[in-house]
């Protein structure tokens, strides 16, 4: 007898993809519809994991491109600090696919929105990237002007870029109820005061998911026909839910919308492409161990399974710079302190410890 099973490549099966298999061997990645070529453009964004990304292209000598630089000749201890290079420009965290949306609308002059800063103390902070500049602005007039560069750089980002690496974060938010402004984290966190009549929570649906990415990725095609577009889930779990329940379920229901609507992006829309980075830290295969103690912090180690997958299938020489090191008896041990590559994450500051 036979049926669709019978003759399956080894891959869609779990005990010979899977089962038996050491950890680090795990390669859930079966093809890659391009290959980003090392002299490329690459722009990225997205949530606190998408920094790992952004890291390892720097690291290993592909042109991530940074269009927003210093006004000012900055030692690079203090650019850094400034968060000038964590992404291709100083946005800080984008966790939604609807803050991605109105980023673009922001850039292009279509979307001002009413809520123009926060205060904390007597600094100034801009809503919508609250950390980018440690201790905020000493003016009103300072937060201006650099939002202005920043949002001409943002376009021409997006314009120069060949490819673009978006990691999806989360499906919470806090809007302006009154023009639906999304913030990266809740008012009042950081900076600025919190108000139930003026700010609401959203738990963006798949549905909402999908329009806002496909109308921000309509945007960047009109800016750049040509750009190819990686989609990436971020593994980190939520740091905390403004919904009524435990916060695994919150962070197990906001991933799979996340995933799926990944999946669909890449299915119905030419040059987008998913890769499992997602899966590669959360896997069974991993047994925890790409999670340090809080169980949320992703470890070195993990990040640098994942990089070495995305260059072996996903850069243009084929090849693994990255070296894949075995667990270390260090890390075996249940009392051992892991190495966490640490990022900077505005969601973070819900859970402070």
């Amino acid at each position: 007898m036979t049926h669709p099973y019978r003759n399956a490549p080894d891959y869609r099966r779990w005990s010979r993809a899977m089962g038996g298999l050491a950890g680090e061997a795990v390669d859930p990645v079966v093809s890659f519809p391009f290959r980003v070529g090392r002299t490329e453009r690459v722009v990225t964004a997205g949530s606190c994991f998408a920094q790992h990304i952004a890291r390892y292209l720097t690291e290993q000598g592909f042109n991530h491109y940074i269009a927003e630089r210093p006004h000012t000749v900055l030692r690079e201890e203090v650019a850094r600090e400034h968060n000038y290079g964590m992404f291709s420009a100083r946005y800080g965290n984008i966790y939604t696919a609807r803050q991605l949306r109105q980023l673009l609308q922001r850039a292009h002059g279509r979307f001002v929105p009413k809520e123009e800063y926060w205060l904390k103390g007597e600094r100034y902070l801009d809503p919508f990237r609250p950390q980018i500049n440690p201790g905020g602005f000493h003016s009103l007039e300072e937060l201006r002007r650099d939002r202005k560069q920043h949002l001409e750089r943002v376009l021409h980002a997006f314009k120069a870029a060949r490819v673009f690496v978006f990691t999806l974060g989360l499906t919470e938010a806090w809007v302006d109820r009154e023009d639906g402004a999304v913030f990266p984290i809740c008012p009042g966190v950081e900076g600025g005061t919190f108000s139930p009549d003026r700010y609401a929570f959203v738990n963006f649906s798949l549905a909402e998911v999908l329009l806002d990415m496909k109308l921000a990725i309509q945007a960047l095609r009109r800016l750049n026909p040509k750009l190819k577009i990686i989609l990436t889930v971020s593994p980190v779990p939520l740091a905390a839910t403004a919904e009524d329940r435990h916060v695994l379920v919150s962070t197990t229901l906001s991933k799979s919308v996340l995933r799926v609507a990944a999946d669909t992006l890449s299915r119905e829309i030419a040059n987008v492409a998913y890769f499992p980075s997602y899966e590669i830290i959360t896997g069974n295969h991993a047994q925890g161990r790409y999670f340090d103690r809080d169980l949320r912090s992703v470890t070195e180690e993990g990040v640098r399974h994942v990089m070495r997958l995305f260059f072996q299938h996903a850069a243009e020489e084929g090849e693994a710079p990255v070296p894949a090191k075995a667990p270390s008896a260090r890390l075996r041990e249940e009392d051992a302190a892991r190495e966490v590559a640490e990022v900077l994450c505005d969601e973070a500051l819900l859970d402070p410890t």
